[in-house]
């Protein structure tokens, strides 16, 4: 696959991913660095001309304190691609930083999601190219176009390769996760099961339910990302209190912050499968029931597409 139209860009935040996606397009990475001064502040500097050229910037959220430094980056990458007279940027975001706070719950409480939003745009983003948001409704705090992609085609491959599933069954973690976990069971002519879960604080869960029956079955939870992993670890416990062969995770975003894989590795789940929408190369070494799903052909495809829209 090559195209020399495209012009890819990345900052610090996944340079495995940029990388991958750049050999699959079969162009070279822009050559420009992206760095801290003494003081903290960011610098760009771009050492080839983007005149008049369709430039997408790879750029994804990394876990912990560079959450921020990834979002600031990503915004002064697409100012600088501005003020250069690029025809039309592109920020690819395969991980959308404060997509969970999409809402207002409670009073006084920010809508980030928008916040973010209105920054890529002001900065003179005309373009936005994400994956599986955590609420599909983010896609209309924009007023440009916002292609969000979906992991399920990689991960019905990925589960029709590597199980068993025609013993299986899809299990949604929570009942907002019902309909992505339907919709893959339905693709696999699978059943569906669902645990109802209560919080007693955000990120810690109280009690959980399972409806449906996973006896005997390998059970696959879905989800479309993994952070603390206290909802899988014990989703985990409440499958195979009922039965369950196996359980099997497969989430879209592995942030896995905190003790999360150490969790991990003390729970009942038999793996973990995560995209590689956020970098966690360094997870893996210390996590063996860690897997990785490839999104990068998923992500080439857009932007070839996207170059062919004029």
């Amino acid at each position: 696959m090559t195209s020399n139209s495209i012009k890819l860009l990345t900052g610090n935040s996944h340079p495995e991913l940029a990388k991958k996606v750049a050999d699959r397009l079969g162009v070279d990475l822009l050559d420009m660095t992206v760095f801290k001064y003494s003081n903290q502040e960011t610098s760009v500097v771009m050492r080839e001309s983007v005149r008049d050229e369709d430039v997408f910037i790879l750029q994804t959220t990394k876990p912990g304190e560079e959450l921020n430094d990834g979002l600031m980056e990503l915004l002064i990458i697409i100012k600088a691609c501005k003020t250069a007279s690029a025809r039309r940027i592109t920020a690819v975001m395969p991980n959308f930083p404060y997509a969970r706070q999409d809402k207002k719950d409670k009073s006084r409480a920010p809508i980030s999601a928008k916040l973010v939003a209105n920054m890529l745009q002001r900065a003179g983003c005309d373009h936005v190219i994400t994956m599986d948001l955590h609420a599909s409704q983010i896609q209309g705090f924009f007023d440009v176009p916002v292609d969000n992609l979906y992991a399920e085609p990689a991960t019905l491959r990925y589960i029709r390769e590597n199980f068993d599933y025609k013993n299986a069954v899809i299990v949604s973690p929570d009942a907002g996760g019902a309909k992505r976990a339907t919709a893959l069971a339905d693709r696999l002519d699978l059943n569906f099961a669902l645990i109802h879960k209560e919080r007693s604080k955000p990120n810690e869960v109280s009690r959980m339910t399972l409806v449906g029956d996973v006896d005997g079955r390998i059970a696959i939870l879905v989800d479309d990302m993994a952070d603390t992993c206290g909802t899988l670890v014990k989703a985990a416990d409440v499958l195979m209190a009922n039965g369950a062969k196996e359980v099997v995770a497969i989430v879209t975003h592995g942030i896995l912050s905190g003790t999360a894989c150490a969790k991990v590795n003390g729970s009942k789940l038999s793996k973990l499968v995560v995209t590689n929408t956020v970098p966690h190369g360094d997870k893996k070494k210390g996590c063996a029931k860690l897997d990785t799903i490839d999104i990068a052909p998923t992500v080439c495809v857009l932007c070839v597409l996207g170059t062919n829209e004029d």
